[in-house]
């Protein structure tokens, strides 16, 4: 890992650090957000990190498991670091679904917090 880039170092280590956290208890995902965070699930927007943490806590499964297909991660020309995730996940007894995810990492007081999250499950309707 040493070989990458900083910035691809800090977003992998946030991207497993946040499935990690979501996988085994959605309610500790409240330490990576800050009051004026952003989320954005399914289209629909909430902001703050009581609001995002309240939306997170309670979707409506008991059990899920996030696998990582793809990750890219990229310098904003503000310090910030923006990822993009595609991968698969597991919620529950439902089938398995592929999901795109976006963050966007900014450095406040030596931490690394989420400004921003937009998710998508990766739904095709052709009808």
């Amino acid at each position: 890992m040493g070989d990458k880039p900083i910035w691809e170092q800090i977003g992998s280590s946030f991207i497993q650090h946040y499935y990690q956290l979501f996988d085994n208890d959605r309610t500790q995902l409240g330490a990576i957000y800050i009051d004026a965070s952003c989320l954005t699930w399914e289209g629909q927007q909430f902001q703050g990190k009581a609001a995002i943490v309240e939306k997170l806590t309670s979707l409506p499964f008991q059990k899920i498991q996030h696998s990582i297909t793809a990750q890219d991660h990229q310098p904003t020309p503000d310090s910030c670091i923006i990822s993009m995730v595609v991968g698969q996940l597991k919620a529950d007894e439902d089938p398995i679904m592929g999901f795109h995810q976006m963050f966007l990492l900014k450095n406040i007081n030596d931490a690394w917090v989420c400004t921003n999250d937009m998710f998508r499950l990766a739904l095709h309707n052709f009808g």
